[in-house]
């Protein structure tokens, strides 16, 4: 029986060795959108942003607030947002579904429901693209006050 085992084990061991080790890598089977066209990225789409984090201040607990980020896309061909979600369900973002053209500018509205909330808070909606890279973060935060009630 550990004649077996030492027999398999040596097997295995054989069949994993590197026979590769003497032939060169070929770089033509990377495809990377951002580093092709000497690294440019001019064959893409490309989101920018005017800004990626948004402070409401200080707002009452039970506001709904929101924001709008404006972005345009400055690459050269369509830009796709397939999704856009919030860290948490208080967070909800409305994003373009159809694509954004070349040259073109869109918004994505971030509206932040406080009820429940209180204190400091800052939340995160990621963006996904096909863009390279394809995720952006926006930030938005904001300081809840909890309004005293009438005893």
């Amino acid at each position: 029986m550990k004649n077996i085992v030492l027999l398999f084990f040596c097997i295995v061991l054989v069949s994993c060795q590197d026979k590769s080790s003497n032939k060169e890598f070929s770089t033509d089977a990377v495809h990377n959108s951002a580093s092709m066209n000497d690294g440019s990225g001019s064959d893409v789409p490309n989101i920018q942003f005017e800004e990626l984090e948004f402070d409401f201040g200080k707002i009452i607990q039970g506001e709904k607030v929101s924001h709008a980020f404006i972005f345009k896309n400055t690459g050269s061909k369509n830009l796709i947002i397939s999704t856009a979600a919030g860290s948490c369900g208080c967070t909800v973002p409305e994003y373009p579904k159809e694509p954004v053209l070349p040259g073109e500018s869109g918004k994505i509205n971030v509206v932040f429901n406080s009820e429940g909330k209180s204190g400091y808070q800052e939340k995160t909606v990621t963006i996904v693209t096909n863009c390279e890279p394809a995720t952006k973060i926006l930030r938005i935060k904001t300081d809840i006050i909890v309004a005293e009630t009438a005893k």
